[in-house]
């Protein structure tokens, strides 16, 4: 893998580098990146230009001094092999070229490797917990939320993937307003299907599916007319749309691929002990203070705007003290950084929870707030307009339906998560390589066909000694195929799964142009056909090990 080579390259350079200076003048932090342009090599380095305020020369001279130390370093090392050239450039970057043998052994690491192959230990075991979707059980799954889960999921592979121990959760606000109004609209809709003229609460949720949840629940109750159901008091309601959401929004993400470790719940987590208990250590500690007969926290101190109510003048907690509650508890289960995946309606309150976790005795590292903008889905070149509280919103129930889950999956993850993503149902349907995911996934299916073609024909792949793919499209793809680790630590610095998508893409297209440039299997030349059978095959290890880790299948045939 290229992050393997890069990393000795790092060592090498700062060894041949560090003798140029004297004691107290240490040497500058040697960052390798990878030049967009491949003229000038595999890696570069900008260290003569961070060097020249400390050294007192011009950059490109001072690249030519160091770019002479760490050839002869390398010369006499480990990395001569793998290092065929180094080259200064103006203004004094310093360019490495790798030679054909280090650019092999990528391919020997795949065949090696397998479905391992860019697994790493880059977190070194630190424990992440992403809690994620956590939609209010009032309704079923938006696209909003559909697109915070397939973030959660592929986010948390490749955290796992690349040496985090990351687990998912999703925390089932079950308590609290949304949950009496839920509560409210059942029992109104009730009421109207046994004949009661009830005005519906104006603040209800209006969906067609509050009518078809009063019925089920009229139905599963026995209730034959409007006495026996006005002896239900709303907690029955409330109680009977949580349970039933809570298995629809569940049997949701189960075939959307997205299976959580933990379903924490609000009325078991902040309960009337937990926050009495947290109230008083957090009031003995002087965080919080009493003002006009309500409780406050001062969040100020701590980077917030103003300070904020916990517990309100008549009594009642504000929708924030359950969740102080939450995060005391997310630590207690020794998390080292808790993630926090929220649509963009939540900005505003990451200043006061980020205050009160820094309260908690936790550094202000320790919660990462991941916001997702929303998703706009088109049909037909025209916007579908989305409203919760009206119902009138398309759902991740009938975008799985209408282009399926692979292709809902990766459309959700293709643009960043700080960006408004605009997916086009038209679009996700058509099996074109104007389709992202199908042209992928094609690429995948199109390897294993020309593999399995040659098996039959007893051409086997040649997995060590390679020496024949000297081409510049088999270069490319190979070098390509070595930076898939990179792109993965990438997603991890980022915590963003996105430049996962755009890599596999890239991977997909730099086989294609391959493909249609050389033939694979040359009757007249069995070694040739050998070696790039073992190419193109890794190359449908890295595109499987890809969409494995954003949850999309691998098909063998399409």
């Amino acid at each position: 893998m290229l992050v393997n080579l890069k990393e000795q390259l790092q060592a090498s350079i700062n060894e041949a580098l560090e003798p140029l200076f004297s004691s107290g003048q240490p040497c500058p932090a040697v960052d390798l990146e990878i030049p967009n342009d491949k003229q000038h090599g595999e890696f570069a380095t900008n260290i003569a230009l961070k060097s020249a305020r400390i050294l007192r020369k011009k950059p490109i001279d001072i690249a030519h001094d160091f770019c002479a130390a760490i050839q002869g370093h390398i010369d006499s090392g480990p990395l001569k092999e793998k290092v065929s050239r180094i080259e200064v450039k103006n203004p004094g970057f310093i360019n490495f070229y790798l030679s054909h043998n280090a650019v092999y052994d990528i391919l020997y690491q795949v065949f090696e490797q397998q479905e391992e192959y860019g697994r790493t230990s880059f977190g070194q075991g630190k424990k992440l917990q992403l809690e994620f979707v956590s939609a209010n059980p009032t309704g079923p799954l938006s696209v909003a939320h559909a697109r915070q889960a397939a973030v959660g999921d592929a986010l948390a592979n490749i955290l796992n993937f690349s040496g985090f121990n990351a687990q998912k959760e999703y925390y089932v606000n079950d308590e609290g307003n949304q949950i009496n109004i839920l509560g409210r609209s059942i029992q109104c809709r009730a009421r109207q299907v046994l004949g009661e003229d009830c005005e519906f609460p104006e603040e209800g949720y209006q969906g067609d599916y509050i009518r078809d949840m009063a019925r089920d629940f009229i139905e599963k109750n026995n209730i034959e007319n409007l006495d026996v159901l006005n002896q239900k008091n709303l907690e029955d309601f409330s109680q009977y749309g949580v349970d039933f959401l809570l298995s629809v929004i569940k049997k949701e993400l189960d075939d959307f691929g997205v299976h959580f470790d933990v379903w924490a719940h609000q009325s078991r987590i902040a309960t009337q002990d937990q926050i009495d208990t947290l109230l008083a250590e957090m009031k003995e500690q002087g965080h919080l203070y009493d003002k006009d007969g309500a409780l406050w926290f001062k969040s100020v101190p701590y980077g917030d705007d103003k300070d904020r109510v916990v517990r309100k003048s008549d009594g009642s907690y504000t929708y924030f003290t359950p969740d102080i509650v939450y995060h005391k508890d997310k630590f207690q289960r020794g998390v080292d950084e808790a993630v926090n995946i929220w649509g963009p309606d939540h900005h505003g309150y990451i200043p006061r929870l980020t205050a009160a976790v820094e309260a908690l005795g936790q550094k202000r590292e320790a919660l990462k707030v991941l916001i997702v903008q929303l998703a706009t889905i088109y049909r037909n070149g025209e916007p579908v307009s989305m409203s919760t509280r009206r119902g009138q919103y398309i759902s991740l129930r009938e975008v799985m339906d209408e282009v399926g889950v692979d292709a809902a999956r990766f459309f959700f993850l293709m643009r960043h998560i700080k960006a408004h993503l605009d997916f086009d149902l038209e679009l996700a349907k058509k099996e074109t390589s104007e389709n992202p995911v199908y042209y992928i996934q094609y690429a995948h299916a199109r390897i294993y066909s020309i593999v399995e073609k040659a098996k039959k024909e007893d051409l086997s792949e040649k997995t060590k000694d390679l020496n024949l793919l000297i081409e510049a499209e088999e270069l490319d793809l190979i070098k390509k195929i070595g930076s898939f680790s990179d792109i993965l630590e990438i997603c991890c610095r980022e915590m963003d799964p996105y430049a996962l998508t755009a890599y596999l893409h890239e991977l997909a297209t730099c086989f294609h142009r391959f493909y249609d440039r050389h033939r694979v299997v040359d009757a007249n030349n069995s070694d040739l056909s050998s070696e790039r059978l073992a190419l193109i095959d890794s190359a449908r290890i890295v595109i499987a090990n890809g969409l494995r880790l954003l949850g999309v299948s691998q098909p063998n045939k399409m």
